[in-house]
């Protein structure tokens, strides 16, 4: 099955303003942290793409990968959902658990992707022909069709293997991926490259964005695209994993893995966000002023949910996003 060029979202073909064309959004990363900025970039692109982490190891995932070495379904199942035509039944059935037998604890979308993969012959077009089944807005995307296995440096020196094993640590340094070597989909590099706007996050900082980043020629696009890259923060710590972390410690965790943002977009509380320069209570990076010597991002505060410790809302998260994009397009013009 071939992916329509271009799969405008909500027949979006053009900016209100100006008629230009909807811009090409990739947005990397995994769990329910890519899933809110799909649901967000919803709301203004015109091309939607989701390049996925596949190093989950846990729970309906974590069974599957044990019978048959493939990468896991998980999240890519989760991202199709978010992009799904919201009067959709297979769209909640996608997320089903049965709850009995020896399919106890087993997602449905889980078993259908692997399904197609295993029928299709590829998991790129399995995963096409769910998002057709969907009525799916965008396109979802593996970083690699290869089984990994996700890698923690910690600062004792010892390595963690695992996705559930990693995200229980609390004092990572860097993340890799076994086998080392796994090759990118050549499919999410392209997407990448030609994209007007890459969103990194939110999410897990190391089991879920820099997990998908891991993949070396996903990392490498990213350096290489000449679309706006922004990184967005989590609107709370992950525990135990990134607990005490501030905006400018996202920031080196992302330049110890090579990674250097154009944006780092973080929730804000009202009055934060009417002025840059004072950091809230609820603000994840108190420790602003030391980023100015970090990396050269531009800091932006923005109000991304309804109410302190709430999930991101699409409407505010993809209206900061559109701002974003079109400040960027301001300044190149002018």
């Amino acid at each position: 099955m071939s992916w329509p060029e271009g799969n405008p979202v909500g027949g979006m073909t053009g900016t209100p303003a100006t008629g230009a064309p909807a811009p090409k959004v990739v947005a990397v990363g995994g769990g329910h942290g890519l899933a809110a900025t799909l649901r967000a970039t919803r709301t203004y692109a015109g091309q939607i793409t989701a390049v996925v982490t596949v190093a989950d190891d846990g729970g309906s995932t974590g069974r599957l990968r044990a019978a048959a070495d493939r990468p896991a379904p998980g999240d890519l199942r989760t991202c199709l959902v978010a992009l799904a035509d919201e009067s959709s039944v297979l769209a909640r059935a996608m997320e089903y658990r049965f709850a009995a037998g020896e399919l106890d604890g087993h997602a449905f979308g889980n078993l259908l992707i692997v399904a197609l993969e295993e029928t299709q012959g590829d998991l790129v077009a399995a995963l096409d022909q769910v998002g057709h089944l969907l009525g799916a807005v965008g396109r979802v995307l593996p970083t690699t069709r290869q089984a990994v296995t996700l890698r923690a440096a910690i600062r004792s020196g010892d390595v963690i293997h695992g996705e559930q094993a990693v995200g229980s640590q609390s004092d990572v340094s860097r993340v890799s991926l076994s086998p080392s070597d796994a090759k990118a989909c050549p499919e999410a590099v392209q997407a990448i490259l030609s994209a007007d706007q890459i969103l990194l996050g939110p999410g897990s900082l190391y089991t879920s964005v820099l997990a998908a980043t891991a993949v070396s020629g996903i990392a490498d696009a990213l350096r290489q695209a000449s679309g706006q890259f922004v990184y967005v923060c989590n609107l709370n710590p992950q525990v135990p994993e990134t607990v005490g972390y501030s905006v400018s410690d996202h920031v080196r965790a992302l330049e110890r893995h090579g990674l250097s943002p154009d944006v780092v977009l973080y929730h804000a509380d009202p009055p934060a966000a009417e002025n840059i320069g004072s950091p809230s209570a609820h603000d994840p990076g108190a420790s602003l002023p030391e980023l100015g010597g970090v990396v050269a991002a531009r800091l932006v505060p923005a109000v991304l949910a309804t109410h302190s410790g709430s999930a991101h809302d699409p409407a505010l998260f993809g209206a900061a996003l559109a701002q974003l994009l079109s400040d960027a397009s301001v300044t190149a013009s002018s």
